[in-house]
């Protein structure tokens, strides 16, 4: 197991290097998931090794094999995207590629407004538009207490119930998660997105409920498409084929040249 420390914390993280001028992936994965299940399971690991790109994954604080505080005061987001900073020093890239799903596209985001220069292409997927909507309290309350919860299968709320049966499938540190979930953060501000100079792909379901629209998303940016998934939900959309050819072809800037054909 490869780390690093970030803001005292030790942190853990994959890499594949990439070719000499290539650039590096950063992949930041989602809330109760790991590096491990967020991406080597979902063969996004082998799919970048068959096309001989060069990537790093981190477990975000609290995640995974990386230090699990307890402090709710040590997740927001400006902390977590310095993880990811931190992570690019440590692996000598003055800039990357970053793609994050769900709460990683959040982490992915902030990184992208705290240091834009940094960021060659931003990937946000399970997120849409509902990234604005405010995270009320109860909502923030409920997710912690079914972290903690003694009997999981107390919990009757179908979208509560199926993170904290993910966590405990993962052998989470429900205490950590549940103050991830605490932490508190500034809103964040629309018209920021439409001053970041870097092509953005927001990337979604169809049937995803808690992302919203990713194409009103996207339109908040300078340089952002979105793209919409049919017969995904939050949870199949990461290991889906469809979300590997989005990324690809982005990637790739094949999905640029297809806008310019049509027009």
């Amino acid at each position: 197991m490869a780390t690093f420390t970030s803001d005292g914390l030790q942190i853990a993280f994959d890499a594949r290097e990439p070719a000499p001028g290539a650039p590096w992936l950063i992949l930041v994965h989602g809330f109760a998931s790991n590096r491990h299940e967020g991406w080597r399971r979902t063969g996004w690991y082998a799919a970048l090794e068959r096309r001989g790109m060069g990537f790093a994954a981190l477990d975000q604080r609290g995640h995974g094999e990386s230090a699990k505080p307890h402090d709710p005061a040590l997740y927001g987001r400006a902390a977590m995207a310095g993880d990811v900073l931190a992570l690019m020093d440590h692996l000598g890239a003055d800039r990357a590629d970053l793609f994050g799903y769900s709460m990683g596209s959040r982490t992915a985001l902030e990184v992208a407004l705290i240091a834009p220069d940094r960021v060659s292409n931003l990937i946000l997927g399970g997120v849409g538009e509902a990234l604005f909507t405010p995270r009320e309290t109860a909502s923030t309350g409920a997710m912690a207490a079914a972290m903690r919860a003694a009997d999981p299968e107390s919990l009757t709320e179908p979208m509560l119930r199926s993170f904290r049966q993910f966590a405990d499938e993962q052998g989470e540190d429900l205490e950590a998660l549940a103050a991830c979930t605490e932490a508190t953060n500034p809103p964040l501000d629309p018209e920021a997105l439409g001053t970041l100079p870097m092509p953005v792909r927001v990337i979604a379901g169809m049937q995803d409920r808690l992302a919203g629209d990713p194409e009103t998303l996207a339109a908040r940016f300078a340089r952002g498409k979105g793209v919409v998934l049919p017969g995904c939900d939050h949870f199949s959309a990461i290991p889906h084929g469809l979300t590997k050819a989005a990324v690809f072809d982005f990637l790739d800037g094949l999905d640029d040249e297809e806008d310019s054909w049509r027009q």
